[in-house]
């Protein structure tokens, strides 16, 4: 429709919801004893001099009051959209992410007993099962295979304190290592009954899906991720299928094969305590990688090169989903 009609459509339904008895139009999603609607409207341009009513809703029920008594003509013109609460979006400090904090969410201080600390990357799940998994790194909750089926999970991990009253799980699984043709460094570990998480507790929501295929990017693709020792980081992707990378482990050195290389936008992208981060793509917020090396020099930006395996192939090898929320 023309921008003006938009225009006006969009000041009727402000003025209905604004003079509709509380709870009258919205169903549900909105805090209790709130004076606000729940409902943003907007324009959406479709076309030059071309818009749509944009309107955004809380919960996907609120959709049928807010666009009662529009006729069909008026509703193929609205471009409805269920986006949920909207945040604040600040990004977590380093100081934050080591302490112990409760729900769990992607980016925090996590180890097994025996190991410094590295990342908390994600939630996962069993193919075909139910409780949420930990993701992370064999070398963050396995102790680069030292660790057995079993063993306590602590966040904050102990280099952060961590104590054995700071458990939130158990080691269920990790991909052990072979001295080459390496595809994971990948672990998981049960929560504990009781530690709630949130999945979706990334810089600016939820990751909603995963980049099948390292090559499913675009050159100085934008990327980023949440670490416990440099927080949010913004960077790019400089190789695909890198083969041959040679870690240099306490016990020795293990090669990968298949690797995803960044480096950061200015300075490093990554350093050590971050291994165990999930890397997602800026453009869409689906997740590609799961961080577990890097070098302190070689980037283009003063600052070292990241490593990370791709995380359809971490879900693969583990027989996981991914848990967006």
């Amino acid at each position: 429709m023309h921008v003006d009609s938009a225009r006006e459509l969009k000041a009727l339904l402000s003025r209905r919801l604004s003079e509709a008895p509380p709870g009258s139009v919205v169903a549900s999603g909105v805090p209790s004893g709130s004076d606000w609607s729940g409902v943003a409207l907007g324009l959406t341009p479709v076309g030059p001099g071309q818009v749509h009513l944009a309107v955004r809703l809380v919960a996907e029920t609120d959709a049928a009051r807010v666009l009662e008594g529009l006729g069909e003509a008026a509703r193929s013109e609205v471009d409805v959209r269920v986006i949920g609460p909207v945040r604040p979006l600040t990004s977590p400090t380093p100081g934050q992410l080591q302490r112990r904090t409760r729900p769990l969410v992607p980016g925090l201080s996590i180890a097994q007993r025996d190991v410094t600390a590295g990342t908390l990357g994600g939630f996962v799940r069993r193919a075909g099962a139910g409780g949420l998994l930990v993701l992370s790194n064999n070398h963050v909750l396995a102790d680069s295979d030292l660790a057995t089926v079993g063993d306590p999970v602590l966040q904050p991990g102990p280099a952060d304190g961590g104590t054995a009253q700071d458990r939130v799980g158990v080691l269920t699984a990790a991909q052990r290592f072979s001295a080459t043709g390496n595809l994971v460094d990948a672990a998981v570990a049960a929560l504990d009954d009781g530690v709630d998480a949130d999945p979706a507790g990334y810089p600016g929501g939820p990751l909603l899906g995963i980049v099948a295929a390292a090559l499913d990017v675009d050159p100085d693709e934008d990327v980023e991720k949440v670490g416990r020792t440099t927080g949010h980081t913004h960077g790019r992707i400089t190789a695909v299928e890198v083969d041959g990378v040679g870690v240099q482990y306490d016990e020795g050195v293990y090669t990968f094969d298949d690797q995803i290389e960044i480096e950061g936008r200015t300075g490093s992208f990554s350093e050590g305590g971050d291994s165990g981060s999930v890397i997602w793509r800026s453009r869409d917020r689906a997740a590609l990688g799961l961080l577990f090396a890097g070098s302190t020099t070689g980037g283009a930006n003063g600052g070292g090169v990241t490593f990370a395996n791709p995380l359809a192939t971490v879900l693969d090898v583990l027989g996981l989903e991914w848990v967006a929320d």
